[in-house]
């Protein structure tokens, strides 16, 4: 009798449980017919906020949105996170996001719209999720964006996490975010030469033009003295590690170079391998195609950290010859002057050495010339251009370097000949690797 009483008990809470359940289904869907027919659809946005808000009064959650773009600037957060988030996608998400661009050497994964990824930080739990929201392109637009497909897109990461956690957060997790993003970047980074795009000469953002830089040369395949090697070696690596000290002494974090000598002594080897040692982009500026000093000054605020800036032939590129410390003056037919568009010298100084070459950090500034001789002596001073570097004429030692590469073999009875003939000889590396060239024995 209680067991057939029990059971009539359960069918009628079940029963209950059922009405209440489609009432509140029927309720909702009233709600959002009502919405829809008789609530204009710019309102929408609105109400669906202003319930979430009422409920979110009620939650000891807090959620931090975080868009794409800060006004037409990138949002350094946002780009931060999307690198981090990309190895921390957990087995329970169902969509994610892999590219590879051509010469990439990695696979580029994020998180797919609208996945969740749950991250753990000093033994509390964050949870992110990815929000796009399409919008009128007439309402939006943002010239930073380059993608036309998502010109009407609005991205955003929502952060949220319990309340107590807000200093966590601010002070320690998302600088950490931003740390890491920035390792990950770096170790999976493709070097790229940037050249000046002559048409975007007014947009900040795409003043620089990049190509992937695929330059075998690295410091043990140059020919070059190796007492040479290791102090340009060691002093690229006493460089990278001292921002706290340039800040200390109250210097811009920056160092110069020029490399002077022949013609295909290797100064352009040399630059590459650089590059590829410190995983440095560089940035190639030919000075003879800018019209004044200020796209000079534009040009190096465009430049990112952690790159090398080439100003190659630098006797050529500039008027050096006469000190020009001021624009020269073009005197017309009309007897009206007229200041003319050119680079001076006064110009690059402060370029290299003024305030404006404070803007940026960890970046390296060569210069190239094959006669250092015509070479004002206001920029070859410390603090312009710090490092000097004879790239000389081929050696006994570098003839060896070259060999081993080129043909695989450290010694041969035509050696000792050899290397007495380059010792007497004017012969640059260049014209010893194109001989090396010519034979596979």
């Amino acid at each position: 009798m209680s067991s057939s009483s029990s059971a009539e008990s359960k069918m009628a809470l079940a029963k209950t449980v059922l009405s209440t359940v489609g009432s509140v289904a029927a309720t909702a869907m009233l709600v959002r017919t009502i919405v829809h027919d008789y609530i204009p659809p710019e309102l929408h946005e609105y109400l669906y906020f202003g319930l979430k808000n009422i409920f979110s009064k009620f939650s000891n959650q807090l959620t931090m949105v975080i868009d794409e773009f800060d006004g037409l600037v990138n949002n350094e957060i946002y780009e931060a996170a999307a690198i981090y988030l990309g190895n921390k996608l957990s087995p329970n998400i169902h969509r994610l996001k892999i590219s590879k661009p051509e010469k990439e050497k990695n696979f580029n994964i994020t998180m797919e719209r609208n996945e969740e990824v749950t991250d753990v930080y000093n033994g509390q739990t964050f949870k992110w999720i990815w929000l796009c929201r399409q919008t009128e392109a007439k309402h939006f637009y943002n010239p930073r964006d380059m993608n036309s497909t998502l010109k009407s897109e609005i991205r955003s990461f929502e952060l949220t996490f319990h309340k107590k956690n807000k200093d966590l957060v601010l002070n320690f997790y998302l600088p950490y975010i931003m740390k890491e993003a920035k390792l990950q970047k770096q170790e999976n980074k493709t070097i790229k030469i940037h050249t000046v795009d002559y048409e975007n000469m007014y947009n900040l953002h795409d003043m620089w033009k990049p190509m992937n830089l695929d330059h075998p040369a690295t410091f043990g395949t140059i020919a070059m003295e190796s007492n040479q090697k290791d102090m340009i070696l060691k002093d690229l690596e006493r460089f990278v590690k001292r921002k706290e000290y340039y800040r200390k002494v109250g210097k811009a974090w920056k160092r110069g170079y020029l490399l002077f000598g022949p013609p295909g002594t290797g100064k352009s080897s040399l630059i590459a391998a650089m590059a590829n040692y410190l995983n440095f982009d560089i940035y190639d500026l030919e000075l003879t195609t800018l019209r004044r000093n200020s796209d000079l000054r534009k040009l190096l605020v465009a430049t990112a950290n952690k790159s090398i800036l080439v100003v190659e032939d630098i006797d050529c590129t500039i008027d050096l010859q006469d000190n020009l410390a001021n624009r020269a003056v073009v005197v017309h037919s009309n007897g009206f002057h007229q200041q003319e568009n050119k680079v001076t010298l006064s110009g690059l100084l402060n370029f290299i050495d003024g305030l404006w070459s404070s803007c940026g950090d960890e970046r390296i500034i060569i210069f190239t010339t094959n006669h250092i001789e015509k070479l004002d002596p206001a920029l070859l001073r410390p603090g312009r251009m710090d490092v000097h570097v004879h790239m000389a004429y081929c050696t006994p030692c570098g003839f060896k370097l070259l060999a081993t590469n080129y043909l695989g073999i450290k010694d041969h009875k035509l050696f000792k000949e050899i290397e007495e003939l380059i010792d007497t000889a004017s012969v640059t590396p260049a014209e010893v690797a194109e001989q090396l060239l010519k034979e596979d024995e």
